[in-house]
């Protein structure tokens, strides 16, 4: 085992313990999360991204255990996520937002830079010092390393390629200390 895979490990048992700690945890609901995939597969195939029946069955509902997936939360689809380099696809509902949060080091690791490219719809990048980025499709903004951000969709909604260095979604660390970054799925 790898120590990439060892740190991976480690940090899904803290997951385990964490996800429902947290005071307010609302969890999303089967329903819920399967019409969230369904309409983030409509948005990709607005993109044109063509995915694969395993990407299609594998697309990620993070809802933030905030209850209002609508307005915040975040849909994704991760291609690769090796010790060099990460591919992601993230889908927006319209005007939904995913939280202010960053990619902070640890433990050697310099944290997450990440670029985003907006494929369809708007994209409105907020960055630390009141920066705001608007994205349309075929454009892009890469973030350093533990840069304070969010981003909201359009009212078309969004999708967006992010292409990164190795990101462990665990470590991000959200303004907001209600949020739980892995979701939790009830009947």
């Amino acid at each position: 085992m790898t120590s990439r895979e060892r740190l991976q490990n480690r940090n899904r048992q803290d997951l385990r313990g964490l996800s429902l700690k947290k005071e307010g945890y609302k969890m999303l609901t089967k329903a819920q999360y399967q019409q969230a995939k369904e309409k983030a597969l409509a948005l990709y195939a607005k993109a044109g991204i063509v995915l694969t029946k395993e990407e299609q069955q594998n697309v990620e509902v993070a809802d933030f255990g905030l209850g209002e997936l609508e307005r915040t939360g975040l849909q994704l689809v991760t291609y690769l996520n090796t010790d060099r380099c990460c591919a992601k696809e993230l889908a927006l509902l319209p005007g939904q937002t995913c939280p202010e949060h960053r990619h902070p080091p640890f433990e050697g690791y310099p944290g997450k830079e990440e670029t985003f490219r907006a494929r369809y719809g708007t994209v409105y990048l907020y960055v630390e010092g009141g920066k705001k980025i608007v994205l349309n499709p075929g454009e892009q903004y890469t973030l350093m390393p533990n840069t304070l951000h969010w981003f909201q969709a359009g009212p078309e909604g969004a999708v967006v390629s992010e292409f990164s260095t190795p990101s462990f979604d665990d470590k991000d660390i959200f303004t907001d200390p209600r949020i739980v970054r892995a979701p939790k799925i009830g009947e």
